[in-house]
Parts: structure tokens; C-alpha cells; sequence
């Protein structure tokens, strides 16, 4: 990237955010500190919809002739390609437009708002997905760190029937890591959709089983729900939350299958030069 490029310009990262895990946001604002370290762009600033700072309130205290605002959101789902764009002034048309060109921009007095990409669709997710995979399998190698063809990799999606986009990010990462022929298979599951969290136990071929929360953050998807809907106990999970451990412990054994649990792909370091790359994707179509 060009740096002297963006030396006038500021970059929101957008997260979803909650009030109800303080983990939520963490991963925002991890990307967040990496970029101002750098120094590429003028400003860079976190920005959430459910929690502080808000979207509308950080847009309004910046004054950088350009802004780029990155959803750091997995998928052109609901909330990326509806809720916010909307809430940001965008048509229907001019979101689809958006959506297939990299980026699309609109005007207020003091600045020109480019809206990129969520970070979730980026091609690099599927290297991104098989380093915590490989990572997950090295840190905690009990018995054995199994071999690749003995494990069947499991993608955790949310999903919603809100909008059909929100499955295909994994849906998609499912096909390209099973053209691979690393794993003896992969298999996508979801919160909200079918097949659902509990059914991988179902859907793996093998006795050994890596599952991969595509979420950006640690918080209380990650965190807590998927562990209890792969078997946990709900007291544990909140015993372990609130003595600040890992809430699924690696490797454990349900359903006669030994179950690796990573964390949320939103944390991998990786993640700073996805988002810049969004940037210099929209930067471009301008």
C-alpha cells in the first residue's frame, strides 16, 4: 500500500459490538491500535452499532477530507449490506452497486465517506481459517497433534434467515478448503441456520474434529453459546468465563469424537492487512 496515498485520510473499522460480553469488541480494537501504529492514514478510529462510540457520533468528529469505513463484519449480510448502509444514508441500489464495484462513497459538507467491504468475504479468509486450524492442533497436542486426514474441519457460522448472503462467506470457505484435500472433510454449521452447532458431530467423518468459529470476535457467540451447544455445561462455561479461561477445553471428547475448539478467526494478526487491503480495493473504484 501506498502510504503517502492515505496520509490525509482516516479509517473507521466498524464492528457490530454488544453491552452484554466485554470481549465483544476487543478485536476492533486490536486492529485498530495495530493501524495507528503503522501510520498510514491520518486517523484511524473504532466505530460500533450496538455499543460506544457509535458510527454516526465517530463520523461526525472527524474532519479528514476522506473517510474509509470498513464494516469488520464476516459476511454481506444483514447488518453490512442493509441495516448500516442504510443508516448511512445508501439506497438499495446504490448497496448492490457497492457491494459488486469494492466501494461506493457519499458526501456531507465536510467529508467524502467510502464504504468498503466487510473483511469476512476477502479471499485471504481461507489461509486466515487454516492457520488457526493448524494453530489450535500444535498448542494443544493431546494425545497426538492427528494427522490431517484424520480430522474433519468444521466451519461455525452465524447465519440468519434475514438475509440469504450471511451463510455463503462460509459456505464459500467450506468449498475452497475442501478443494484442498487438506482435511478429510470440511462442513459448515450455524447458530441460526440449518445444519445447526450440535449437528457436526453428525456431519464428521472422523473421530477427530477442528472447529473454527468464523466470527470476528471472542464475545458471547464464540464464548459461550457454540461451547454449550456443542456439550458443555452451562455452568461450567460460566464458571470458566468468569475465572478468565478458555471456556472450551482443548481437546475435549463428546459424542465419542475429540473436539478442538479455536478461537474466533476475528483476532488472527492477519486480520490488520485484510482491512487495508478493503481500502486499497475501494480506494481504487473511486
Amino acid at each position: 500500500m501506498n502510504e503517502r496515498k492515505f496520509n490525509d485520510t482516516a479509517l473507521v473499522l466498524m464492528g457490530h459490538g454488544t453491552v452484554e460480553n466485554d470481549n465483544s469488541a476487543a478485536a476492533v480494537r486490536q486492529h485498530v491500535a495495530e493501524l495507528r501504529r503503522r501510520g498510514i492514514f491520518a486517523e484511524v478510529q473504532e466505530a460500533f452499532w450496538k455499543q460506544e462510540p457509535r458510527i454516526k457520533d465517530v463520523l461526525a468528529s472527524i474532519s479528514a477530507p476522506r473517510v474509509f469505513i470498513v464494516p469488520f463484519f464476516i459476511s454481506e449480510g444483514y447488518f453490512a449490506s442493509e441495516v448500516i448502509p442504510k443508516e448511512l444514508g445508501f439506497g438499495e441500489h446504490s448497496v448492490r452497486l457497492r457491494l459488486a464495484s469494492g466501494g461506493q462513497s457519499f458526501n456531507i459538507p465536510r467529508s467524502t465517506f467510502i464504504y468498503c467491504k466487510p473483511v469476512g468475504t476477502h479471499d485471504s479468509m481461507t489461509g486466515v481459517i487454516l492457520a488457526r486450524a493448524e494453530e489450535i492442533v500444535k498448542q494443544f497436542p493431546f494425545p497426538r497433534i492427528p494427522k490431517s486426514a484424520e480430522v474433519t474441519l468444521i466451519i461455525a457460522g452465524h447465519g440468519t434467515e434475514k438475509n440469504q448472503n450471511s451463510r455463503k462467506a462460509v459456505d464459500r470457505q467450506v468449498e475452497l478448503i475442501r478443494a484442498k484435500k487438506i482435511y478429510a472433510d470440511a462442513q459448515a454449521v450455524f447458530l441460526d441456520e440449518s445444519p445447526r452447532i450440535a449437528e457436526g458431530y453428525l456431519l464428521a467423518k472422523t473421530r477427530n474434529i477442528v472447529i473454527i468459529p468464523f466470527f470476528i470476535s471472542d464475545g458471547l457467540h464464540t464464548q459461550e453459546d457454540i461451547p454449550v451447544l456443542l456439550g458443555e455445561t452451562k455452568k461450567n462455561v460460566e464458571a470458566r468465563l468468569a475465572a478468565g479461561q478458555p471456556t472450551w477445553r482443548n481437546p475435549t471428547e463428546k459424542n465419542e469424537k475429540l473436539v478442538w475448539y479455536s478461537p474466533a478467526v476475528g483476532s488472527a494478526p492477519e486480520l490488520a492487512e485484510v482491512i487495508l487491503e478493503r481500502v486499497r480495493e475501494a480506494s481504487e473504484n473511486l
